[in-house]
């Protein structure tokens, strides 16, 4: 013990290493929080666990997830419009009937009325879309309400993007002979279109630059009215008057 007590300041040889009351041994360089190795110790680990490793990705398991609302589809209609409306412009007012959610939960049928301001020019299948104008639900995100433009059937015109198509009618004299006729126009005045100096065959096309419809884009600007040819054959001839052709009319 003498020995032992000249190298270690004690005579107790376990004395140091069981005192519960100092602690000073694990504190000491020796045992450093550094010299310990644990696979997280870069992640801000230590011998208590792993401490700042995941702190920030700490969740509480029983708090439940809130349900995401989800949007309804699309409700869309057809807005039918006449050329006439797409040539110079208009305002559409349209009324949409949707249930609004009220303070109790329950629903109620109330009406609205948009305006739809229609462009020149604008082509069929243009969308005009109010955002969430559909039902009110619970826990649901309202449906847009979307209008579709659509031309009206027309009395002369059909429509070809921005030209406007006119199918005149010859009989089979004028169409050979030539003939003047008038064609219409979105702007009211009539055009005057001879054939004299011409032959009409069926597939012909004759195209008037600036008087279709404007482009949407660049209403200053306007296509073109084409005009088509629908000519009508004799039903039937007598033998005179096959003859006379026959004798008349090339062979080629």
């Amino acid at each position: 013990r003498a020995t032992f007590a000249q190298f270690f300041g004690s005579s107790d040889p376990f004395g140091s290493f069981f005192d519960m009351h100092n602690d000073s041994l694990f504190n000491s360089s020796i045992f450093n929080d550094d010299d310990f190795f644990t696979p997280f110790s870069g992640l801000g680990g230590n011998r208590h666990g792993l401490g700042g490793a995941f702190r920030s990705h700490s969740f509480n398991v029983h708090s439940p997830l809130k349900k995401e609302k989800v949007q309804d589809p699309p409700i869309e209609h057809d807005l039918y419009v006449t050329l006439e409306e797409i040539y110079h412009g208009c305002v559409k007012k349209m009324k949409i009937s949707r249930g609004v959610l009220q303070p109790d939960g329950t629903s109620k049928k109330e009406d609205k009325y948009v305006s739809i301001s229609i462009k020149p020019g604008w082509k069929s299948g243009t969308k005009v879309t109010f955002q969430k104008e559909g039902d009110q639900a619970k826990g649901k995100i309202p449906a847009d309400i979307v209008f579709i433009i659509r031309d009206k059937p027309h009395v002369w015109f059909r429509r070809e993007g921005s030209d406007l198509r006119y199918t005149a009618r010859l009989t089979l004299k004028q169409a050979l002979c030539g003939v003047i006729f008038e064609v219409p126009t979105m702007t009211g005045e009539k055009l005057r279109i001879s054939t004299k100096q011409e032959i009409i065959k069926p597939n012909t096309v004759k195209r008037i630059q600036g008087y279709g419809l404007p482009f949407p884009k660049e209403p200053s600007r306007k296509g073109d009215l084409l005009v088509a040819f629908d000519i009508k054959f004799p039903d039937k001839l007598t033998a005179s008057e096959k003859e006379v052709l026959n004798d008349m009319l090339p062979n080629a």
